[in-house]
């Protein structure tokens, strides 16, 4: 039997899932719809679908099922990741709503087709203009004589560091980097041999 599935999402206040619920069960009331059941988490768009409990509505839905949201921005934190989400839903013959958006989604409605090809024309514009914004921000912070990336000749932190000292004494004393590698517990040489080389340890030595 096909069943009603509300999903509610807010990032920090509690309050907001209560008006979502509120605001889902009055449309389903004035629709004759019965909601079956609802999945509702409190936590950041930003989390990856699993962990907002999307993966989880995904495989609850089916066949001729129905989702409930109050507006689309619950279901993603980008245009392109709802709509995906959106198409996978109708492709499962998911009947999708959206009470903001006045949207009722089903699959073979034609006005729901012409509205998810709209909605992926703005997917793939709204990915075009965050690669033209990132492009003009880049070239204008290099036309303004501001270097981009990491300073030439950057040293990142490395594991070897906290030993440092200890393999300056062990170099000094004559022991090969292969030795020095296995007293200090380190398994692959190679790695120590690089850090060496790129901070010029050999050359600190010889100047003391």
């Amino acid at each position: 039997m096909a069943k009603i599935i509300a999903y509610l999402r807010a990032s920090t206040d509690k309050q907001d899932l209560n008006n979502q619920k509120l605001e889902i069960l009055e449309y389903a009331r004035k629709n004759h719809l019965e909601v079956d059941d609802f999945i509702q988490i409190t936590i950041s768009s930003r989390k990856t679908s699993k962990d907002r409990r999307i993966d989880e509505m995904v495989s609850t839905l089916n066949d001729a099922d129905t989702l409930i949201v109050t507006e689309l921005s619950r279901l993603g934190r980008s245009t392109a990741e709802i709509i995906g989400l959106i198409n996978a839903l109708i492709k499962k013959q998911v009947r999708v709503i959206a009470i903001k958006q006045n949207l009722d989604i089903k699959q073979h409605d034609m006005n729901s087709k012409i509205i998810t090809a709209l909605f992926s024309l703005f997917a793939e514009l709204e990915r075009d203009l965050i690669s033209l914004r990132t492009k003009e921000a880049l070239a204008s912070k290099k036309s303004q004589g501001i270097q981009l990336g990491k300073p030439k000749g950057t040293i990142q932190k490395s594991k070897f560091d906290k030993d440092l000292e200890k393999i300056k004494e062990l170099l000094a004393l004559g022991l090969s980097i292969r030795k020095i590698a296995q007293y200090l517990g380190y398994n692959n040489h190679i790695g120590l041999t690089t850090y060496i080389n790129k901070r010029h340890i050999f050359d600190t030595i010889k100047k003391r």
